[in-house]
């Protein structure tokens, strides 16, 4: 015997495929209020859960951070060719999905790094320093400065959360989840500028 759904279980149907999809619910405009937060679900990493893992997506993406100056600006008063040694320290830190610095001991950070180190076969850096000290040549009546451009690295991927009992309604919840962070041991892009003072860098610094 064939028998034809109506449809108001056709709908019935589809809203349960959508409050589970890949195993994560998705909960109904009605029942937000129900759903947790992805921070919430990363705090029961490893304090709750009866495995928590992070799958990576892919290799990391390499990309250039925003180029930004580094040490003093040179102002060369004189009539002579100036060559300024302009020494700087510059820290890089990450930036992710949840907000939080993953250098902080929670359960998810400590997953998310052991992940890394598994797949790439390098750390994680939350934060990187450089120190260096860059010749500028300064023109007179010219002001001199250095900019750095970090190298970074973006990783994408998503948590997968088990638990014993139910949370929220769900044994396994997914996260989606990304980083970008300094790039270990890759040095970062470094420019000497020059330009003409203005009259009043003229009037403060050469008097």
């Amino acid at each position: 015997m064939i028998r034809i759904r109506t449809s108001r279980t056709r709908s019935a149907v589809l809203l349960a495929a959508l409050v589970t999809v890949g195993g994560m619910a998705l909960a109904a405009p009605a029942q937000a209020e129900e759903t947790p937060t992805n921070r919430e679900l990363l705090d029961k990493c490893d304090n709750g859960t009866d495995s928590c893992v992070f799958h990576p997506e892919g290799a990391p993406t390499d990309t250039v951070g925003e180029s930004h100056q580094v040490g003093d600006s040179a102002y060369n008063c004189t009539q002579d060719l100036q060559r300024s040694s302009i020494a700087w320290a510059d820290t890089t830190g990450e930036t992710n999905s949840l907000g939080v610095s993953l250098s902080a001991e929670y359960g998810f950070s400590e997953v998310f790094k052991v992940s890394v180190e598994t797949s790439y076969g390098h750390t994680w850096e939350s934060s990187h320093t450089e120190t260096d000290t860059t010749n500028v040549d300064v023109r007179p009546g010219e002001v001199g400065w250095v900019t750095r451009a970090p190298q970074m690295q973006r990783v994408k991927g998503t948590y997968e959360l088990h638990f014993e009992d139910k949370f929220y309604g769900h044994y396994i919840w997914y996260v989606p989840f990304d980083a970008t962070g300094p790039k270990p041991d890759a040095p970062s892009t470094k420019t000497q500028h020059t330009r003409p003072m203005t009259d009043q860098e003229k009037a403060e610094h050469c008097g």
